[in-house]
């Protein structure tokens, strides 16, 4: 079993660090699509990559594209990668911990060659900070980054389009982006971003699915009144109705496994402490790596709205603002991460991503799957989130022996004949 030196594991946690300092903001980490910053970002992985042998370029979409070349020059590619922006006030890690390890896999390689070549992806967008929209940079590589997308503007009044040719890209070059069919499939490492791992006590987990999710508006209406004159059997306590509706929430979510429900957002109206609130709106986030179930659960949920609210002689309605089905990661290469964790003398623990990823849109197009590291706390999107030296060691063992399998494996060299 190989494994990973004390100095390869703190050279990736290193230039986490260094690509961190990479910021639009003096203070803490903010790098946001195709801003300076990732120019910065693009010119020290290239540096890193340089002496590898690798192939380093920027499509007309921003993502930094590597190719290590495989054993023959017409070898189909493996990629393997995660996105180099982030949230305002981000942390060292959430995606950018997807790229150094993708590096360090290959330094690791000392210069083997396998049945097919490594692209390592940087992707330029993948948290939807600066135009509202996510996934840019996966966008492109699937052929969905369209003119609807290119014409959206930032805050600023700057387009995506604007953005590409600002940054010396050219628009007109995105469909060169898009993967070619000879493309074996992506592998993305991440952090967790949340505690299941930690609870467990497991390093690794297998991702087979990305949580299929749900955004609903709730408007709960009433009549608002005078606080101290109006007696309690006579009010018509649109946030009454809303509150009760939130804990049957929170009792559904709890007896339906797999199942997250969160009410993130209250507006009670008119918002006076000595107001009854007249009308209350209310958010709804529900996800489940199975649609059908995700689909039952709000239908239920919208039924009990309409019971809370018909008993309090209220209306309620309900607004659906995002639907996005779950995704299934790919069971070939779900199998191999999960074998490979074995190998390596890991729980082989598979498991949903509540999140979204850049996997869920490349499964488009390519088999994708997911291998998440432990996240220290369950932080993520902040400056105190954290990975551990020992699970990061145990990601780069995992992904070595994960390329070890693929490159001896007959049903991947099928695969490989078949791309």
């Amino acid at each position: 079993m190989v494994t990973a030196t004390e100095n390869t594991t703190a050279r990736v946690l290193a230039r986490c660090h260094t690509l961190a300092g990479f910021s639009e903001d003096r203070e803490g980490t903010r790098r946001t699509f195709l801003s300076p910053p990732m120019r910065d970002c693009h010119n020290e992985i290239a540096k890193w990559l340089a002496p590898l042998g690798v192939n380093v370029g920027v499509d007309a979409a921003g993502n930094l594209r590597g190719l290590y070349p495989g054993a023959t020059p017409d070898a189909p590619r493996l990629l393997i990668g995660s996105h180099l922006d982030t949230v305002p006030n981000a942390g060292a890690y959430d995606g950018i911990l997807g790229v150094t390890l993708a590096v360090a896999l290959l330094e690791a390689l000392e210069g083997r060659r396998l049945p097919f070549a490594i692209e390592v992806l940087g992707l330029s967008e993948e948290e939807g900070v600066r135009f509202g929209v996510p996934f840019i940079g996966s966008r492109a590589l699937v052929g969905r980054l369209d003119e609807e997308l290119l014409n959206r503007r930032d805050a600023n009044g700057i387009t995506v389009r604007a953005a590409i040719e600002a940054f010396g890209l050219r628009p007109g070059e995105i469909p060169q982006a898009i993967l070619p069919a000879e493309v074996l499939g992506y592998f993305e490492f991440h952090i967790e971003q949340g505690p299941a791992l930690e609870d467990l006590g497991f390093p690794l987990g297998a991702v087979e699915a990305i949580a299929g999710q749900s955004r609903l508006e709730f408007t709960f209406t009433g009549r608002a009144n005078h606080a101290g004159t109006t007696p309690m059997h006579l009010r018509y306590d649109s946030l009454a109705a809303a509150a009760e509706w939130i804990v049957a929430v929170e009792k559904y979510a709890g007896e339906v496994p797999g199942l997250a429900a969160t009410v993130g957002v209250i507006d009670a109206k008119p918002g006076a402490t000595n107001c009854i609130a007249g009308q209350t709106r209310a958010s709804l986030d529900a996800r489940h790596a199975s649609d059908e179930v995700r689909h039952a659960a709000i239908d239920s949920l919208i039924r009990r709205a309409e019971e809370i609210a018909a008993r309090r002689e209220l209306t309620v309605g309900t607004r659906t603002l995002f639907d996005q089905r779950a995704v299934l990661m790919d069971p070939y290469l779900v199998e191999q991460v999960a074998r490979a964790m074995r190998e390596i003398g890991c729980e082989p623990h598979r498991m949903v991503s509540g999140a979204g990823h850049d996997a869920m849109i490349l499964a488009q197009r390519v088999p994708a799957a997911m291998i998440f590291l432990r996240t220290p706390g369950g932080i993520s999107h902040h400056p105190s989130e954290t990975a551990q030296p020992g699970d990061i060691s145990k990601a780069i063992e995992c992904g070595l022996q994960l390329l070890k399998q693929l490159g001896e494996s007959s049903d991947f060299r099928m695969r490989t004949q078949r791309a």
